[in-house]
């Protein structure tokens, strides 16, 4: 067998169909007990039916074509035992060669050549017969074969389909590199409420209040949408999973549902393409009066990881410090400035340039927390 584009078993048609040319040796040990039949009875026949005297041969001559066409029916017989699996055709047709010769060379009786051709000619048409009702056996354990694998086709569309439809709602949440990856891998069970050390990146759009008042409508949808198909883009590229989009801002955090070496570098990354997209994307609108930037803030920590929300409203997110934190710090970033909470700045200090800022006091966080402002990096020195 092999297998088909979408993972389904198919039929090999060379070995369903029937093999016509292996009936050849049957229907040899039929022509050769008949002519074997014929060389005995033929001028006889010839004579008395028809009223044609044949030229007379040599009674020799005539023993030798009976015995020796009974014996390549008897041959026949045997090379088709193997198609059929049945012994039966193959012994009667040796009892009639065995009483051929018996009657030529032995004793002659009438009634025993008489019985010698009735067991050959019924020996080929018994081995006929076997053949027959052996490639109808064969014909219907395919076609069960079919119907098998026809039923677990079915299954197997109706198996991706369900997943199709998973993996559809999940691309809602998570890049489409890590939906695919939960759903190929069946790992439904990783969006399961758990906890993991994880980095949370927050982003939102700078003055953009500002821009929508002096914007049409159409040009405030038109920068959100290029904003978010810019984020989904990178975030997939960067294996971040998108945890919710409000408006002008959105969090994504790494590490989860698909582990990650290196979260926080990974996080650190990401701000810096969006940064650069973010550049990109206003200059067509300062040239028409319009400014706007963005603000980073990632922070670093154990968090609550699950799908939160009703049924046809659900969402996969984070609950926890490291989001809480990276929310505030973000709010508090300037255009175009990342900021890391320490526990985020220790995991990267190795990679990158910083300045501390002063100990913060954030809404919702009971202590100050120590920050960091990204300067410099080596792939921004490069």
């Amino acid at each position: 067998m092999r297998t088909d584009q979408i993972g389904a078993p198919a039929i090999d048609r060379g070995t369903v169909r029937l093999d016509n040319t292996r009936l050849a040796p049957g229907v040899l040990a039929l022509l050769a007990a008949t002519s074997s039949l014929v060389a005995c009875y033929g001028t006889l026949f010839a004579a008395g039916a028809l009223g044609v005297e044949m030229v007379g041969w040599r009674a020799h001559l005539q023993a030798v074509l009976m015995w020796g066409l009974g014996g390549i029916a008897l041959w026949a017989l045997w090379t088709e035992r193997a198609q059929h699996g049945r012994n039966l055709p193959l012994a009667i047709g040796a009892v009639g060669v065995g009483l051929i010769l018996f009657v030529l060379y032995v004793h002659f009786d009438q009634s025993l050549e008489i019985l010698a051709y009735v067991c050959l000619v019924a020996a080929a048409l018994l081995n006929q017969n076997s053949l027959v009702g052996a490639y109808v056996q064969q014909l219907k354990a395919q076609t069960s074969e079919i119907a098998d694998l026809n039923a677990r086709l079915e299954d197997k569309v109706e198996r991706q389909s369900g997943e199709i439809e998973r993996l559809d709602k999940l691309r809602d949440f998570l890049s489409p590199k890590v939906a695919e990856l939960v759903v190929e891998g069946g790992e439904a069970r990783l969006l399961d409420s758990h906890r993991r050390y994880i980095a949370c990146l927050f982003c939102d759009i700078r003055n953009f209040t500002a821009f929508t008042e002096g914007a049409e409508p159409e040009d405030t949808i038109a920068v959100l949408q290029g904003f978010h198909d810019q984020i989904g883009e990178l975030a997939g590229r960067h294996n971040g999973t998108i945890g919710f989009r409000a408006g002008d801002g959105v969090m994504v955090f790494f590490n989860d549902p698909i582990p990650c070496e290196e979260p926080v570098q990974d996080a650190l990354n990401l701000a810096r393409d969006i940064r650069a997209a973010v550049i990109e994307l206003r200059r067509r609108w300062e040239r028409l009066g319009f400014s706007f930037g963005i603000g980073i803030g990632i922070a670093a920590g154990y968090a609550t990881l699950g799908m939160i929300g009703a049924k046809g409203g659900a969402g996969y997110t984070a609950i926890g410090n490291p989001v809480n934190i990276a929310a505030r710090l973000c709010d508090l970033a300037e255009d175009n400035e990342i900021l890391l909470d320490q526990r985020a700045y220790l995991d990267v200090e190795h990679a990158v340039t910083a300045e501390a800022t002063e100990p913060r006091r954030l809404k919702g966080v009971s202590k100050p927390i120590e920050t960091w402002r990204i300067t410099t990096d080596p792939t921004e020195d490069a």
